[in-house]
């Protein structure tokens, strides 16, 4: 009886970690947003015990960072963000490389369908941004390697830290999409090298994005602009 009520107790923390961190990724919680247990563990029909644990787990994660006595979601630095896209094109590169090499014709013909329709949501960034994500996790599973796919998870989850989408700047929901089947083109020749650099400049690209809009939304919210 007490083995199964631990059980219950566990699964309920998970559920609710699940929850605020999908809320996080999702964008319903922005960066530099406060997250009250009482709010959340109602909103998401949960005690608030499991809430107050997933909170502390987010916390130790980096995820969520204390104002006061309070929670925030964590925003990141120019320095971590430089550092958080330095690991992820290493990360991703090598998953490109794995990919090439131990895709199933089956993977690679999803990795071409995800493609083709994605084509249908240019201009809608948020669905886009969630296309991609999903993209970029079928070239991880593709990979074969589960180790290599549990550290990029780790990065995706921080990616969710960023407050905007580089794919709502002009133009690069298109180009995007063309890196994108540059990628698979490369993966279905089985042309290990070559899907490396084109996933590698795939993530150079969306960094100079994302720096070159920061500056731009920076530029625009000075006093002096």
């Amino acid at each position: 009886m007490q083995s199964r009520a631990r059980n219950r107790i566990v699964r309920r923390m998970k559920d609710a970690y699940s929850l605020i961190l999908s809320a996080i990724d999702n964008g319903i919680y922005r960066p530099g947003d406060r997250l009250v247990e009482s709010e959340l563990a109602e909103r998401f029909g949960v005690s608030r015990t499991p809430v107050r644990e997933a909170l502390q787990r987010l916390e130790t994660q980096s995820m969520l960072k204390r104002d006061g006595r309070s929670l925030i979601v964590a925003t990141l630095d120019h320095n971590q963000l430089a550092e958080l896209y330095t690991v992820r094109a290493e990360l991703e590169a090598l998953a490109a490389r794995l990919a090439a090499r131990h895709a199933t014709p089956e993977e690679i013909r999803v990795l071409a369908g995800m493609v083709d329709e994605d084509h249908k949501i240019l201009g809608d960034p948020q669905a886009l941004s969630r296309a991609n994500r999903r993209f970029h996790h079928q070239i991880h599973l593709a990979s074969h390697n589960r180790y290599l796919v549990q550290q990029l998870d780790l990065v995706h989850r921080s990616m969710a830290l960023m407050a905007r989408t580089t794919l709502a700047a002009k133009g690069r929901d298109t180009v995007t999409l063309d890196e994108h089947q540059e990628i698979v083109d490369a993966i279905t020749l089985r042309d290990e090298a070559r899907a490396e650099a084109a996933l590698r400049r795939h993530i150079s690209m969306a960094f100079e994005t994302r720096l070159k809009e920061e500056a731009r939304l920076t530029s625009e919210s000075s006093p002096d602009a």
